[in-house]
């Protein structure tokens, strides 16, 4: 069941998506020094233009899902596997090709990149760097980027999945804030629309669990940060908390988790279509624990895995999708 409204995309969305299509599809570095390099290793992966044939491992790559956890993104994996009826190699099962670095797991399933980014901008943000220097060198056309992550909803019953339409930092602000050499670079949280939209139309009738759209809210810390009363410090009230997250639904915004801004602004700098699926783990304005067994987490997990997996399914059963 879903709450999503169909909506028009505007000219300005489609110039956006235009954008982010050109040179061919190829991803392009806004970085010139990467060229004059004898060869980039990407440390936190494990993986170097010098030690792997990138081109070789990772250039039939169509779509990069993440997450937090290691292990959400390997059973994902192994989902997506059955959903698109890829066959490993004789003989092969399924690795973590980053392994060696002891820092993230990454798992390909044919055209599908699986890799957590785990919590929080600083661990996403490294691991964006790295992939998106990993699709350039494997010389990837056209990803998709898709993050599958959990969150707290405002207003709406925990196991809700929720589509990102735009995200937003702590103080509604529609961008991303980076210090950069001792400035502050803001950089617009955008995602693609057409895409979003896409993923709403993988919604069916007879799902078993609600699916909302609307505004998502990232936050640079777990507790204070997001207003909850249960932190090592707490310097405010409960009405003061309530009150703060009335603004936040009022102004639109159904979820609240720890990356969204920050990857909407990166993958939007970068050119690269991207949207965000998460489920809720609980109501905010019910309360701040995550109480739920983990046998039912672990089933609501997998709810947006379902929707990205069908769109992924859908992709590539469609003859006029980019690369097939």
């Amino acid at each position: 069941m879903s709450t999503c409204a169909r909506k028009n995309i505007s000219s300005e969305d489609m110039k956006d998506h235009e954008s982010v299509n050109k040179n061919n599809g190829s991803i392009q570095l806004k970085n010139p020094h990467i060229e004059r390099m004898d060869q980039d290793y990407l440390y936190h992966l494990a993986l170097g233009t010098a030690t792997h044939d990138l081109v070789e491992m990772f250039k039939d790559v169509k779509f990069v899902c993440m997450g937090g956890a290691a292990k959400r993104m390997e059973d994902f994996a192994h989902y997506v596997m059955n959903e698109i009826d890829y066959k490993l190699p004789v003989g092969t099962t399924l690795l973590d090709l980053t392994q060696k670095s002891q820092r993230f797991s990454m798992y390909k399933v044919g055209p599908v990149l699986s890799v957590n980014h785990g919590i929080g901008v600083p661990s996403m943000g490294t691991l964006l760097h790295e992939v998106v220097k990993l699709m350039y060198h494997a010389k990837v056309v056209d990803p998709v980027f898709i993050r599958i992550g959990t969150s707290g909803g405002i207003g709406v019953e925990a196991g809700t999945v929720v589509i990102t339409e735009d995200g937003v930092d702590a103080m509604l602000n529609p961008y991303y804030q980076l210090p950069i050499l001792g400035k502050m670079v803001q950089r617009p949280a955008k995602l693609d629309k057409k895409l979003t939209q896409e993923l709403k139309a993988m919604v069916k009738q007879e799902d078993s669990f609600k699916v909302v759209c609307g505004k998502t809210m990232h936050a640079d810390d777990f507790y204070e940060g997001q207003g909850r009363l249960d932190g090592a410090f707490c310097d405010y009230t409960e009405k003061d908390k309530i009150d703060y997250l009335r603004r936040l639904q009022k102004a639109g915004v159904v979820n609240i988790e720890m990356e969204a801004s920050a990857f909407a602004a990166f993958t939007y700098h970068a050119g690269i279509r991207a949207a965000i699926v998460c489920v809720t783990f609980l109501d905010r304005l019910k309360g701040d624990q995550v109480t739920t067994p983990k046998t039912v987490l672990e089933e609501w997990q997998k709810r947006p895995q379902i929707i990205v997996a069908r769109y992924i399914k859908k992709s590539l059963q469609n003859k006029d999708f980019k690369g097939f």
